[in-house]
């Protein structure tokens, strides 16, 4: 499996200039909607109390905050980005949660965990800096135990022609990469159960779930 990409190594660059406003510019590009969209996203990841999660893609850690403020888990959060986990690792030490969030430099494309690792693992903004997404989503689903919960989310295509068409200019204009969300076959097809998927804001977002086989 690759451990670096043309757009992985986009994503660094891109990220290496934008940590000052990172979370500014991700409520910009989705009109608002970020937040409802995470609070989706947490609601999934955060179910059933787990005990260690992977925030994958953690960048400024307002994820992986919010899920332990959600639960009494210890959070892994991973991203290509050390400028921006130094933003992250102060907001967290700001939060008094430095003995439960720790923050390191992976690629999502290559965990260096083992196997069934976490009970949870949620996925912000991350399959379209990737080469390869359905072979990224077996790489998560390899580290989250079998009954664990995984949850994802990201930018989306709209199905109505107006937004489709909209959501095609601006992709184009503002998006850095107009990556798309992998559908359920991929999350089926690495031994996830129970998949589930909630489009949000006409089409603008996608959040997705599901269950690792027992």
């Amino acid at each position: 499996m690759p451990v670096s990409s043309a757009e992985a190594e986009f994503a660094v660059k891109l990220f290496r200039r934008l940590p000052a406003r990172y979370d500014l510019l991700a409520e910009v590009l989705s009109f608002g909607q970020n937040g409802r969209w995470r609070d989706e996203l947490l609601r999934h990841a955060s179910a059933g109390n787990p005990v260690r999660v992977l925030d994958v893609a953690t960048g400024t850690a307002g994820v992986a905050i919010a899920i332990a403020r959600r639960t009494d888990a210890h959070i892994t959060g991973i991203d290509v980005s050390e400028e921006m986990m130094e933003i992250g690792r102060r907001r967290v030490e700001a939060a008094g949660l430095q003995s439960r969030i720790e923050l390191q430099a992976a690629r999502a494309e290559a965990l260096p965990f083992a196997d069934a690792t976490f009970d949870a693992v949620s996925v912000t903004y991350v399959l379209r800096y990737v080469i390869d997404p359905a072979a990224t989503i077996a790489e998560l689903a390899r580290v989250l135990r079998p009954g664990g919960v995984m949850a994802g989310l990201d930018f989306f295509v709209p199905a109505n022609p107006f937004w489709h068409a909209a959501w095609w200019l601006y992709t184009r204009l503002a998006l850095p990469v107009a990556g798309l969300a992998v559908g359920g076959r991929a999350w089926w097809d690495v031994g996830m159960t129970a998949v589930e998927y909630r489009v949000m804001s006409m089409g603008g977002g996608l959040v997705m779930w599901g269950t690792k086989h027992a």
